[in-house]
């Protein structure tokens, strides 16, 4: 029986895994991306924009796929999964790079003098013990002074002259001048006091000016003041629909009054916040001011007025 004709029928349904073009897409399988750099073919795009942007992601997933079956794998209680190689594409740091470290006292003056660093060893060879021993720290190089059983004494000392003490009074005192230098580093590396408090001035100048009604733009510049930039204020369009606009507060208004109803338990009465309407109707400007003029308390126009108002 012959079942080329089924077979050829069948493979024509599917089409190839093997993606051929012009240019080779660039797959970044780390990144799980393809970058296709071949130009739009004007004709098919216009003629059916919706099949070619299916032909272009197609050919496009169709090469990640294939670079990803041909990673290793790893097994694993879901199944096997393959190992993701490093990404190729160089992506744009999120945030600036960090500032250089200042260089200490010491660092300055071997730049100046060309001396190299040079890293010492932790361990160094002890010729009495014939072994390795550490520089510093436990059993260190640096005591041996202190712990050897016998020392020369000069002819002027004095009769208490311990030279194990002075030993080690030398050795806390090479100590506290290397911890006196490292904090004059830091001291050095921080920002100063005046540079912190000149940021927090300007910044305080800037808060102060936007503070105004034209955001600080008549304001009477001082002498080395910055320019502030991307201070911007946001007007209501001149052709606005004042009806609609006005729609929507009473709608608001007369939510808030039906809630008020069912909160109160009064359903019948009518019940109505009326400084919260005048400060939504006022857009939050003056409301409380208003409030008090209509509800007639101190300094309002009520009927009766105010402290000196008429009556």
């Amino acid at each position: 029986m012959d079942v080329s004709n089924i077979l050829a029928s069948h493979a024509a349904k599917f089409q190839s895994v093997t993606v051929e073009k012009d240019t080779p897409l660039d797959v970044d399988t780390g990144f799980l991306t393809v970058t296709d750099s071949n130009p739009i073919d004007e004709d098919s795009y216009n003629d059916n924009l919706e099949e070619y942007l299916q032909s272009t992601a197609r050919d496009g997933v169709q090469s990640l796929f294939t670079s990803l079956f041909s990673l290793p794998t790893v097994a694993s209680a879901d199944g096997p999964l393959a190992k993701l190689p490093p990404p190729t594409t160089q992506l744009p740091r999120c945030k600036p790079l960090p500032k250089p470290k200042p260089q200490t006292k010491w660092e300055r003056f071997a730049s100046a003098k060309g001396i190299q660093h040079k890293v010492r060893d932790k361990r160094v060879w002890d010729e009495e013990k014939q072994d390795w021993v550490n520089r510093w720290g436990k059993d260190g190089k640096n005591k041996e002074k202190e712990e050897q059983w016998i020392s020369e004494v000069p002819h002027n000392a004095d009769l208490n002259f311990d030279p194990v003490k002075k030993a080690r009074d030398e050795r806390k005192g090479r100590v506290a001048k290397n911890e006196k230098q490292r904090l004059g580093n830091v001291a050095r590396a921080a920002p100063r006091e005046r540079d912190v408090r000149k940021k927090e001035i300007d910044t305080t100048l800037a808060t102060t000016r936007i503070s105004t009604a034209s955001m600080g733009k008549f304001d009477k510049k001082l002498e080395g003041e910055k320019k502030l930039r991307g201070i911007k204020r946001k007007f209501e369009p001149a052709e606005s629909n004042e009806t609609q606009a006005s729609l929507a507060i009473l709608s608001g208004l007369d939510g808030e009054t039906r809630r008020t109803r069912k909160e109160s338990g009064k359903e019948g009465d009518d019940v109505l916040n009326v400084r919260k309407a005048i400060h939504k109707a006022s857009g939050g400007r003056g409301g409380i001011a208003l409030g008090r003029a209509a509800s007639g308390g101190r300094g309002g126009g009520g009927k009766r007025g105010g402290r000196g108002g008429k009556r």
